[in-house]
């Protein structure tokens, strides 16, 4: 019987119980969950606990959170499910082999877009892609340079038409990006980035996939070792 009492006080118990009544139509999506204080006294768990087992139930999209009331049931779906495990990968970004594999990911997932969008991008595709590049030339030399350069880059592999990838990029690309330390001349960094994301866009234009890929890859890679060197010498050109 104690055994049994442990095991209930665990935040994945309370959490699968939780979950099976929202599965079998018990709490009905939408419906606010039990408060802490119920499901302390029903699962005889600690405050922690019960907190812990919502926090599980959130982030597999079972619950949802909003300001200043109760959480509330929920079906998980793509979207948030990846939201929901995005928040805590955010939270490693800080640290520094994590952040070299999330570029990894970024720069596997950006050579590949590069290089269906030079097969397969259509009329409207190409115009976005276009208008980005318009915009983000404007932008060379402005605090706007960071936003045009993402809607740049998601433009790119919104070709790919996955919902799964843009997503994950999404997700992460803008933090990369937001995080980029500053430069001693950003105009001339910013024109180097515009010139790289026109001669993506040319190769696309031009239904070059394999000069698409290498361009994008040499882009990409040359960033990235900018942003290193920006952090072990702060003073250094980029």
């Amino acid at each position: 019987m104690e055994v049994m009492q442990e095991q209930r006080r665990t935040p994945e118990v309370i959490a699968e119980t939780l979950i099976d009544a929202i599965r079998d139509g018990v709490l009905e999506t939408g419906a606010p969950l039990p408060t802490e204080r119920a499901l302390c006294e029903r699962f005889s768990a600690s405050r922690p606990t019960v907190r812990e087992a919502l926090a599980q139930m959130q982030m597999r999209g079972y619950a949802a959170t909003g300001a200043g009331r109760r959480p509330r049931a929920a079906r998980p779906s793509l979207d948030t499910v990846l939201k929901g495990t995005g928040e805590h990968i955010r939270e490693i970004l800080g640290d520094g082999e994590s952040a070299a594999h999330l570029e990894q990911m970024r720069h596997f997932i950006e050579t590949g877009a590069a290089r269906e969008a030079a097969r397969h991008a259509d009329a409207v595709q190409l115009f976005k892609l276009q208008t980005a590049l318009d915009n983000n030339f404007d932008a060379i030399g402005t605090l706007d340079f960071a936003a045009t350069d993402i809607a740049f880059h998601r433009a790119l592999v919104g070709v790919v038409g996955n919902p799964v990838i843009l997503t994950l990029h999404d997700m992460f690309v803008s933090t990369m990006i937001a995080r980029r330390p500053a430069t001693d001349d950003a105009a001339q960094f910013d024109r180097i980035a515009h010139e790289e994301h026109r001669a993506i866009y040319a190769a696309v234009l031009d239904n070059d996939a394999a000069t698409a890929a290498d361009v994008m890859d040499r882009h990409l890679a040359r960033s990235y070792r900018a942003r290193l060197k920006s952090r072990t010498m702060p003073n250094a050109e980029t």
